[in-house]
């Protein structure tokens, strides 16, 4: 995809209307939302994305071709593969942490995390849900501090001896009425 983006007076880049929808459309799946997962610190081809996420390589290659084409997945040097065919492998490029908001991005979210999640051990799962009561002010403050955290561990890179895990966090209005 060509750079169709503006430049803010902050430096940073504005992604165009057309550039937006295209992103929308690209982080709209859980699928492809996985697949940025799998790529995010180890290079993978579209072999290797298919057979870990039990889809069809040629259904692959269509999703890996359309993050590639919205800049949210990159191909890395081509390699030989073990019967010496050419495989690419790509790497998530960290744009989708940037990109705008998408339409029902919440929703999208909360698909990807329930698919991520299946046969992941029940005791290996950590929860915690915590009701709030709080004025605008403070929404602010809490969702500036979370992702200040987030953006915080973001900006550390991953550690050589880490294991891997996914965080989601969620808030939003509590349908529980005050009391009258």
């Amino acid at each position: 995809m060509a750079d169709t983006t503006d430049t803010r007076d902050d430096g940073a880049n504005v992604p165009s209307e057309a550039e937006s929808e295209a992103l929308a459309r690209a982080l709209s799946s859980p699928l492809r939302l996985r697949m940025l997962r799998l790529c995010a610190w180890e290079a993978r081809t579209n072999k290797e994305l298919a057979d870990l996420l039990e889809v069809n390589p040629g259904t692959m290659l269509h999703h890996v071709r359309t993050l590639v084409d919205t800049g949210l997945l990159a191909a890395e040097p081509a390699r030989a593969g073990a019967r010496g065919a050419r495989e690419v492998p790509y790497r998530a490029t960290g744009r989708s942490w940037r990109a705008p908001r998408v339409p029902n991005q919440s929703i999208v979210l909360l698909e990807t995390m329930r698919q991520q999640i299946v046969g992941v051990d029940p005791a290996d799962i950590e929860t915690t849900w915590l009701g709030l009561r709080l004025n605008q002010e403070h929404v602010d403050e809490l969702r500036d501090r979370l992702y200040g955290l987030l953006e915080e561990f973001k900006q550390r890179g991953p550690d050589v001896d880490g294991e891997t895990f996914s965080l989601v966090t969620v808030l939003h209005p509590d349908l529980n009425p005050p009391a009258a």
